[in-house]
């Protein structure tokens, strides 16, 4: 049987698997991208909590991800959990490192100008600080995003949801006729993900960062 053949008769799996990939990464992104960013507030102001969190944040990136699962099963069980908890704990370096960084390179004295005008702390944080961020941070969730979704596939082995299924089963079977197809289906279907992820990253950032700010 033909690739072609293979993903014509599995075309239904294939989007199911798809889709789950998908979500998977978009839920954990969603949680990395608000831990992530509150862990930046919370610390760029001081050179030595922002040098703690990126420090903490690098050593998880450190573990390998089959380690990872392989630990949280005993603790949380299979399927779903450990993959949230895994990915989620693997997005959060380039967001907590460009949120600090973003926040930092704010110029001081637009800060005094809202400051001068009123605005309380949160304010300026919200108004000011955050939105001139955006572009740095923006760039950290890209970059997260295209690390889950190559990390989401060894969730399969923890029986969590997405591609990886494809892939472990082609694994698993090397020799027959169709494990070729089932890898190759699985691979290349991250990889179309991973693209439209990206592509829908670059319309955000279109649509959310004025263009005076992008140049």
């Amino acid at each position: 049987m033909s690739f072609w053949e293979y993903v014509g008769n599995r075309h239904q799996q294939l989007l199911t698997d798809a889709y789950q990939h998908a979500s998977a990464v978009f839920q954990c992104m969603v949680l990395a991208t608000l831990i992530g960013v509150v862990l930046g507030v919370v610390t760029y102001r001081s050179d030595w909590a922002g040098n703690l969190a990126t420090a903490a944040t690098s050593t998880i990136l450190t573990i390998p991800s089959l380690a990872m699962i392989g630990l949280l099963i005993p603790v949380v069980g299979l399927g779903v959990p450990p993959t949230v908890i895994a990915l989620t704990l693997y997005g959060l370096l380039p967001i907590v490192r460009n949120s600090i960084v973003g926040l930092r390179g704010v110029d001081p004295s637009l800060v005094d100008a809202a400051k001068g005008i009123g605005m309380s702390r949160v304010m300026r944080l919200a108004r000011v600080e955050l939105p001139l961020a955006w572009p740095p941070i923006l760039t950290g969730i890209r970059v997260s995003t295209q690390m889950l979704m190559g990390i989401a596939a060894i969730a399969a082995y923890a029986s969590g949801p997405g591609l990886g299924n494809e892939i472990f089963r082609g694994l698993a079977s090397l020799g027959s006729k169709n494990a070729l197809n089932q890898v190759l289906s699985g691979t290349l279907g991250i990889i179309v993900l991973a693209l439209l992820f990206d592509a829908a990253y670059v319309l955000l950032g279109r649509l959310t960062i004025p263009r005076g700010v992008r140049v």
